[in-house]
């Protein structure tokens, strides 16, 4: 069939492009005329922090269940001056005039004397808002940023806190990936015109992918960042599929095949090794949908959507390109660059038979290496980071540290919470609860309650001691909702606790007791895939287990990068806090996928040989030489791709980048190049043992077909 539909594009490779190019130019002015509306809204169907501003919606306190901000003052000589009273009274009514729904309580007015720092340096104006979009959010920032831009104060400083949007600049990070990878394409192929081929596919497939997702939004939820993330995953998997079949194509070319013919066998080989892993990753990330999580279900569908989109074009469009580039696909090129051949295959070789020669030492070593990687994420803590994280040259990350030194850490995180009585008479037991959460150690105040109309709803403000993003505000909210409020207040009185921070960690309570079950999943759906396709009850056993330690080690190091600290100044990261609640699922299974790509690759080449000599330790010789090249150059891509995203403004696609980065280089490296072989050499030929009456029972799954002219190209290294 790839055969065919490969033969099919090249004949028709001037309406293929032209349907290509139609797409993706209808698709991105569709998208920006008629994007979708984004949500950053992690909130849970019936968790507490959902139930409170249920609460205070139904109560009348709208503006109390959305989300806040702060228009902070500060003035070294003091801001308790008819100056700067005059100014605060200005914002608070030009806020409440230009941003609709909002409710403004200044320093200076009645019930604001908390506002006020001890010093008297530092004051804030509190901006409540309802429920609003990230684009509406976006709107309010930017007024609220005119808004202090206008006021003319001698000395006083004005700072917009509260609203955690990205104000990063600089060129895209997807930029800088591409330009990199184009630098190891053009080293691994040595030509000009081979080098660019994959990147016309990659951005190409990542641009329509990205269309699609924007458009998509005004039909399910779709993270902010969701569209950055697809485009950083398209653009790598794109390059990525797009250069195992380019270089099944120039090896084609090699042996004397018309241009036809040699795109027909790269399709029928690599191609089919595209689809299968491609195919993994959207049936993996689709996987999340059935998690129940609305962001982490859009992030799923948009990242999959783009690289069923990046699949698609590399066995459809890029048949199309290399038709054009025929015979002269290696020209433009400089001399010593992108030779294959015997040498290259020959140095992987004897790369194998070192590590074959001390299996022992070097199964060891590398899993010392990555036991040890590993250690950090004993300390794995979920959650979201804060504006904490920010740059300092942010009004966020300003207006955040203000706030923390004039009022101590807690204020940037109020928790808000509910309390509703049946009887419509609220104020007693709220009068009560306040004064019991006020004698917790982790609570700095609580604000007197505001009853609402009816008599029946009051909200509190609780101010913790630590910061948001700290360990000892998780312990509160859990410690306030398990022990304090059941035992301070009448069994007929309910009390939610919501806000930013419990909701954050609701979220995070909810990803980290399904994580277990989704991890069982991915690595079982691997051991049957592998089993079925290798015919090898123990080498899909060793792939379950790898698998599970580079996964280990890429969360090892993001826990000691992002949550520790360690060498985070260096990479440009700002601050710690706990890992972004959303990234383990997310991580897991486009690492699975990606994972799957080269295990599946190498495999192939190994039990290729093996079934032709019978001889395992030089199937395995033969399998890692003939892939090493293709493997590296491609891992080399995607690490590039991925890590560049370090390099931008948001922590959680710094976060999101580095972390496949990681997993892709210790998978590719560690993994394939020492511990595979190691293991494969140890078990011998009981790598490709599989029970009789199994055996009968699974169905038969070829990924690559065997060719003569590999058979050809093996003698080459054998020799």
């Amino acid at each position: 069939m790839l055969d065919s539909l490969a033969r099919s594009c090249v004949r028709s490779r001037r309406l293929v492009v032209a349907v290509w190019v139609v797409s993706v130019l209808v698709l991105s002015v569709l998208a920006g005329a008629f994007a979708g509306p984004t949500s950053d809204d992690f909130t849970l169907p019936g968790a507490e922090s959902t139930r409170a501003g249920d609460l205070l919606a139904d109560a009348g306190f709208e503006a109390r269940s959305g989300t806040s901000a702060q228009l902070v003052l500060h003035r070294a000589e003091g801001v308790d001056t008819p100056a700067v009273r005059a100014a605060a009274a200005d914002l608070a009514a030009d806020v409440v005039e230009q941003v609709p729904g909002a409710q403004v309580t200044g320093p200076f007015d009645p019930g604001g004397g908390q506002q006020v720092a001890p010093d008297g340096t530092i004051a804030y104006l509190q901006v409540d808002l309802p429920q609003r979009t990230v684009e509406e959010l976006a709107e309010v920032s930017d007024t609220l940023d005119a808004l202090r831009a206008d006021v003319d104060v001698p000395g006083l400083q004005v700072e917009v806190g509260g609203l955690l949007l990205d104000e990063g600049g600089g060129p895209p990070a997807e930029v800088i990936g591409v330009l990199a990878a184009g630098v190891i394409l053009f080293l691994a192929f040595g030509s000009l015109l081979a080098m660019a081929l994959p990147l016309v596919v990659g951005v190409l497939g990542a641009l329509c992918g990205v269309a699609a997702i924007e458009l998509a939004a005004h039909v399910v939820d779709v993270p902010s960042y969701a569209t950055a993330a697809a485009g950083m995953i398209a653009i790598g998997v794109g390059i990525d599929y797009s250069l195992l079949v380019v270089t099944r194509y120039r090896e084609a070319l090699r042996t004397g095949a018309p241009v036809v013919d040699a795109v027909g066998l790269a399709q029928t080989t690599a191609g089919r090794s595209v689809l299968f892993a491609g195919t993994t990753v959207v049936i993996a990330i689709l996987g999340l949908v059935l998690m129940g999580m609305d962001l982490i279900s859009g992030m799923a569908l948009g990242i999959a959507a783009a690289v069923l989109v990046a699949m698609l074009a590399a066995v459809t469009l890029l048949p199309a390109l290399l038709g054009f580039a025929g015979a002269r696909v290696d020209r433009v090129r400089l001399r010593g660059l992108g030779r294959g051949g015997a040498g290259t295959g020959a140095a992987a070789a004897r790369w194998a038979r070192t590590v074959q020669r001390r299996p022992v030492v070097w199964l060891v070593g590398s899993l010392t290496a990555l036991l040890v990687l590993a250690v950090p994420v004993l300390d794995l803590r979920l959650g979201f980071s804060d504006a904490g994280t920010l740059s300092e040259e942010s009004t966020a990350r300003r207006a955040y540290d203000l706030v923390a030194e004039g009022f101590g850490p807690g204020v940037n995180g109020p928790l808000v919470v509910a309390v509703d009585a049946p009887s419509g008479d609220v104020g007693p037991a709220a009068d009560e609860l306040a004064g019991t959460l006020a004698d917790d150690a982790g609570v700095a105040s609580v604000s007197p309650p505001v009853v609402s109309d009816d008599g029946g709803t009051a909200v509190l403000r609780v101010v913790p001691t630590s910061a948001p993003r700290d360990e000892a505000t998780t312990e509160l909210v859990h410690r306030l909702r398990d022990d304090v409020v059941p035992a301070a207040v009448p069994a007929d009185v309910e009390v939610a606790i919501g806000g930013a921070q419990p909701a954050a960690i609701d979220f995070a309570d909810h990803t980290a007791q399904r994580l277990p079950l989704f991890l069982a999943v991915v690595l079982g759906l691997s051991f049957l895939l592998l089993m079925v396709v290798f015919r090898g009850l123990l080498v899909a056993l060793k792939a379950v287990v790898v698998n599970l330690l580079s996964i280990g080690a890429a969360f090892g190091a993001l826990v000691a990068v992002f949550q520790w600290g360690w060498a985070a100044e260096a990479l440009g990261v700002e601050g710690v806090a706990p890992i972004e609640a959303w990234v383990p699922m997310l991580l897991i299974a486009i690492v699975f996928g990606l994972s799957m790509d080269y295990e599946v690759f190498l495999l192939s080449r190994i039990r290729e040989e093996y079934d032709r000599s019978g001889d395992n330790a030089e199937a395995v010789a033969v399998g890692l030489a003939r892939t090493a090249r293709v493997i590296t150059a491609a891992a080399a891509i995607m690490v590039c791709v991925f890590g560049s995203f370090v390099l931008g403004s948001s922590r959680e696609l710094q976060l999101f980048g580095f972390g496949l980065a990681i997993a892709v280089l210790i998978d590719a490296t560690l993994v394939r190049m020492v511990l595979v072989p190691a293991a494969m050499e140890l078990l011998g030929n009981a790598n490709w043992w599989l029970p009789r009456r199994l055996d009968r029972v699974l169905p038969h799954l070829t990924v690559e077909v065997p060719t003569e002219e590999r058979v050809r190209e093996d003698e080459l290294v054998r020799s």
